[in-house]
């Protein structure tokens, strides 16, 4: 049987008195009894952190030795006081605290309840000047009476009184270190958290390096010894792999992958916000853990929208889970979650500060760097309390003779903002002046071309002959045991990450270090970093799918995309991989069959400097144009209605310049369509207009009779309603002589059509109408959109008439706006889709269904929110108002309505003049 373990809890600066006791405790180990140990026990090179965490759990007796130094430290109160109070109360640990300088120990709650020794409030340093051997005898002699007592039992973890998870995966969380200082408030936050049930989702945020990831492992790591506390699933992500620049990025494969692993049966089914509702419902069905780290790759930086998540399926699994959720969902980011201020009181957003000078102290010293705790303290600051920068720097310091912190007022400082990671660079930079020009510096360099997880095919690419000059020269000619050797040196001074049980076959960095350099290599070695990228390029564009099926098998070609503009082959890479392999021209395939509209965006941010102001030199004055458009299309298609504008604009602008009227009269459209979703009237008539005239121009018929649509709409929208009429009958005489065989305007013309009579209240003309153009659609595969939205026309037709006629029978009106809603969904247009929400609410309002009628309005105002839509905002007020009528709350009434009046008169949205004026009459 194993002996009991003493252990001993103490400040540093009462080394003398640490040693002093031991003797005493030493006779009992002398003849068996104990085992001591204290952290001068830790071996050269042992993870520190973990292996008190593990002496603490095994221990029997902790003895603590209280001064005013033990009782100010961070790292003795904040990380193993608590620790040992838990297993204290939890497994009968025996704690014993000893007071060996005075101090006002009593003023410390948990002191309070235990016996100090020596007893009567005696002092070991004051009150037994002459002979310290009495009390620390004393000591020894009470933990004696204590393991002796033929009662004694000691300690045992009693079993999790929770369940195993039904399923875990963890696997992609970073690898971080083993040591964690300074964070138990965060631990015990998460905890609680964890138990509440009204805390649905924890943010933590700080800059790179603070240890936000290596907080959630330990803290993970707890929740595992206990079987995770009740969770029946955990699930955890991390996009931190994805770069820490400006580039954007997608939760595309997050998404696809999550509703997999949820059970989902059509992970790639429906639009982004559709997908995102799914995998909400599926994550609360039962109580789950969900971490998604490094989310800020994800979030916009923009002044107007800073922290808001870009990605729709991200921004509404997130929204979702903030407004219910049983379990709890764990954010690491940068930038605090704009997307989560809605829900204060199912939210949390913790700043993480940067780590204390204490703990920056214990973090130097496990480092083996030797000095005063005042200097290590002072380094700590010097180099901002930043834990990677003072990882690295204990790193640096070990392999310098007497490992003393004075050495590092050596490392010359730098002239990047603090934001940048300007401490930790520092390092760095000494780190590269000490490999000097050698294979060392030329990994890292390597490393900086990825914003991911390098694979081994990947840098067997780079590292092939002929050597690339300024980047593989001395890597190149490694044998694979000098290769091996320069890993594990690396690894050693942690500035690449320890080799992943997950992904063995990848090497990986910080993003700080990533970034840091690649910026060295882009800078100042240029041939080389667009050679390198120009490797990756094509080794990527060789080793994928010719045409990918799913969007993980799509990855691949997305980063071959990043790297072909990164080496300067803009129009081949946008050619030839993106255009051919991933959008497969008219095919649309990646947006139309796997919803990549984010990860689509990432991509054409490659052709852009910056995205989405100038189209880079490298692209025709054709493709110019094109790209722009492209650009706009997406951020409308993902709800990002203001970014849209500026590239549609240019876009404009271009196709002028080049007097393409075709393509003109387009943008014109989609710039028309885009400012009447945000409200702006005045815009969209102005661009209405424009495209009319651009049509005209170009002498293309089938430009001429669908820009007068979309010029009618916009009249329709600002109340011009006879202007708007006899647009549209324009219209559909000028496609009769076009195409005879539709004599009735059809898909989206037709429905704006359809929504222009539904204002005159002429219900059975739409049934008509609409009827037909159905079965066009679906006759001619007219696409998901056409076919919802003839569904919607119809829907709404029927229960107008039913509004009309008294009739209560409201099966067609229910079948058909079921289907509609539907429909809107799996099309994916987000900004389509509230027209259905609203339609369905009238129709359950008038029913008296009156809460899931509240359901849809309150699903297509977070939309119309979300997205800036003015129009269908406005449109939420009024039917909210005639919700609260219904319910015959007249003070809610009176508040959506004014908010309705307000929206309408400023936007010019005089369609529902009418409809104001009659609800203020009801009122």
């Amino acid at each position: 049987m194993p002996k009991p373990t003493v252990f001993i809890s103490y400040s540093h600066k009462d080394e003398i008195w640490k040693d002093r006791l031991r003797p005493h405790l030493g006779v009992l180990e002398q003849v068996g009894h104990i085992t001591i140990w204290d952290d001068r026990d830790i071996g050269a090179g042992a993870e520190w952190y973990d292996e008190i965490k593990q002496v603490m759990e095994r221990a029997a007796v902790t003895v603590c030795l209280i001064s005013a130094d033990y009782l100010s430290s961070d790292f003795c109160i904040k990380e193993e006081i608590p620790y040992l109070l838990e297993r204290r109360a939890r497994n009968g640990m025996t704690l014993i605290p000893v007071l060996v300088r005075p101090c006002f120990w009593k003023a410390v709650p948990w002191l309070k309840p235990i016996q100090m020794l020596p007893r009567d409030g005696k002092c070991v340093s004051s009150d037994f000047k002459d002979d310290w051997d009495v009390p620390f005898a004393e000591v020894a002699g009470c933990i004696f009476e204590i393991l002796e007592d033929p009662d004694y039992q000691p300690p045992a973890p009693p079993p999790p009184p929770w369940s195993p998870p039904e399923k875990v995966d963890i696997r992609r969380l970073p690898m971080t270190g083993a040591e964690l200082f300074g964070r138990q408030k965060e631990m015990e936050l998460l905890d609680e958290a964890w138990e509440s049930d009204q805390t649905h989702v924890v943010s933590l945020v700080a800059w790179g390096g603070v240890g936000k990831s290596t907080l959630v492992n330990k803290w993970l790591e707890r929740l595992a010894a206990d079987n995770y506390r009740g969770a029946r699933r955990v699930y955890a992500w991390s996009f931190y792999s994805q770069g820490t620049g400006e580039r954007v990025s997608s939760a595309d494969l997050f998404i696809s992958e999550a509703l997999d692993w949820f059970g989902d049966p059509a992970p790639t089914a429906g639009s982004l916000w559709d997908k995102g509702q799914r995998l909400a419902d599926l994550v609360r069905r039962e109580k789950t853990l969900l971490v998604l780290d490094g989310m800020e790759p994800l979030q916009s930086g923009l002044k107007y929208d800073r922290g808001k998540v870009k990605d729709p399926a991200l921004a509404t699994l997130l929204a979702e889970l903030a407004r219910q959720n049983q379990g709890l969902c764990v954010i690491t980011t940068r930038v605090a979650v704009a997307d989560l201020a809605p829900f204060p009181e199912t939210t949390r957003q913790e700043d993480l500060e940067q780590i204390s000078a204490e703990a920056g102290r214990a973090l130097l010293r496990i480092g083996r760097v030797r000095g005063t705790d005042a200097e290590l303290e002072a380094a700590t600051r010097d180099f901002g309390n930043h834990a990677l920068a003072l990882n690295l720097l204990a790193a640096y310091l070990h392999d310098i003779p007497g490992h003393h912190i004075s050495n590092a007022s050596e490392i010359p400082d730098l002239d990047v903002s603090e934001e940048k990671g300007k401490h930790p660079r520092r390092v760095m930079a000494a780190f590269e002046q000490r490999f000097g020009d050698g294979p060392e510096v030329e990994l890292l360099l390597m490393l900086g071309l990825f914003d991911r997880p390098a694979k081994a095919e990947e840098i067997a690419a780079l590292r092939a002959a002929p050597p690339i000059p300024d980047l593989t020269e001395h890597i190149q000619g490694l044998s694979e045991a000098d290769w091996l050797r320069l890993l594990d040196k690396l690894r050693r001074v942690k500035l690449i990450a320890p080799e992943s049980s997950h992904r063995p076959d990848t090497l990986d960095a910080h993003p700080l270090v990533r970034e840091h350099f690649g910026q060295k290599l882009q800078q100042e070695h240029p041939d080389a970093w667009r050679e390198g990228n120009n490797r990756l390029y094509e080794h990527l564009k060789a080793a994928t799918k010719e045409l990918p099926d799913t969007i993980e098998e799509m990855a691949p070609l997305y980063a071959a995309v990043a790297h072909g503009c990164q080496a300067g082959r803009h129009q081949e890479a946008l050619d030839v991989v993106y255009g051919r392999r991933i959008k497969r021209w008219n095919e649309h395939f990646s947006t139309k069959k796997l919803g990549a509209f984010g990860a689509d965006l990432a991509a054409l941010s490659g052709f852009f400097d910056p995205p989405w102001n100038q189209p880079v030199a490298g692209l025709t004055e054709g493709w110019k144009g094109w790209v722009l458009n492209q650009a706009g299309l997406y951020l409308r298609a993902l709800g990002r209605l203001v970014e849209a504008a500026q590239p549609m604009q240019a876009a404009l602008e271009a196709a002028i310049e080049q007097e393409n009227w075709n393509s003109a009269a387009s943008v014109a459209s989609n710039l028309s369509e885009l400012y009447l979703t945000l409200g702006d009237l005045a815009q969209a008539l102005t661009y209405a207009q424009q495209s009319v005239d651009l049509a005209d121009r170009s002498g293309d018929a089938f430009q001429r009779e669908g820009k007068r649509t979309v010029l009618a709409d916009a009249l329709h929208q600002a109340g011009r309603l006879e202007e708007a009429e006899h647009l549209f009958r324009e219209a559909e005489e000028m496609q009769k002589a076009t195409q005879p065989q539709f004599p009735l305007l059809y898909t989206l013309s037709g429905f704006l059509y359809c929504d222009l009579l539904l204002g005159q209240g002429e219900y059975q003309e739409v049934q008509s109408r609409a009827g037909q153009t159905l079965e066009w659609a679906k006759q001619y595969d007219l696409g998901l959109l056409s076919i919802a939205l003839d569904h919607l026309s119809l829907g709404r037709a029927h229960l107008l008439q039913a509004q009309q006629e008294g009739s209560h029978d409201f099966t067609q009106a229910v079948a058909h706006l079921e289907r509609a809603v539907d429909g809107l969904r799996q099309a994916g247009q987000q900004d389509d889709l509230p027209r259905g929400l609203l339609a369905r609410a009238e129709l359950r309002r008038v029913m008296g269904s009156l809460a899931r009628a509240r359901g849809d309005l309150e699903e297509a105002l977070s939309i119309a929110t979300r997205g800036g839509m003015g129009l269908h905002q406005a449109d939420c007020h009024l039917e909210y108002a005639r919700l609260h009528l219904a319910y015959g709350e007249k003070e809610e009434v009176r508040e959506s309505l004014a908010k309705a009046r307000g929206m309408i008169e400023e936007m010019g949205y005089h369609r529902r003049d009418g409809e104001v004026a009659e609800l203020e009459e009801r009122l």
